[in-house]
């Protein structure tokens, strides 16, 4: 020990006091990182919950008419937007019950759900499946008080035997009446029975 040789209290108390001030110093710079850190971390929670009165993460939402479960909806998260009536929800899926007890299954990227109506648009990579076909578009919507799904852009229908393409769709989940409009082609194979 260098300081206990020459027996310099002096020179000690210099190097303790200055290696406590180097210490909070250090302590000192962290802390004021961190803080502005949190300080633009709250910004953007504060951006965020303006838009947003809510925020959830796993969403599921059953909607019924007369006790008749009439589709369900599950989404990986989704933010309340209460000014709009608005659910925005994310990597969503939902079935459509239908009278006979065939189901049509979506699942879209996104989506919204408007809270007063119970109607639904959907966007993203969507797909709507049931026991025969398979429905592929970018964006598709759901009118509750009718029960109708239904997309303005263009769509492919495909089964295991034919593949239709149209410009717009309309389905009748009660009736199962299926309106395709606008440059209509389709392919088909097998034998078909006129």
């Amino acid at each position: 020990m260098l300081f206990m040789k020459n027996k310099n209290p002096r020179k000690l108390k210099f190097f303790l006091i200055a290696i406590i001030i180097i210490l909070l110093g250090i302590i000192i710079a962290v802390f004021s990182k961190y803080r502005n850190i949190l300080d633009e971390t709250a910004g953007l929670k504060s951006a965020i919950q303006s838009a947003a009165k809510m925020s959830l993460g796993k969403v599921h939402h059953t909607a019924t008419r007369d006790g008749v479960i009439e589709w369900s909806l599950d989404a990986s998260s989704a933010r309340l937007l209460d000014e709009k009536k608005q659910l925005i929800l994310d990597d969503l899926s939902a079935v459509f019950y239908m009278k006979d007890g065939e189901e049509a299954q979506l699942t879209a990227a996104r989506g919204f759900l408007h809270t007063d109506s119970n109607d639904i648009e959907v966007a993203g990579n969507v797909v709507v499946k049931n026991n025969d076909y398979v429905l592929k578009t970018e964006k598709l919507n759901y009118e509750h008080t009718r029960r109708i799904l239904f997309s303005n852009v263009p769509v492919e229908i495909s089964s295991d035997s034919e593949k239709l393409t149209a410009d717009s769709i309309s389905f009748d989940l009660n009736t199962k009446k299926t309106v395709l409009e606008g440059n209509v082609k389709g392919t088909f194979s097998g034998s078909i029975n006129l």
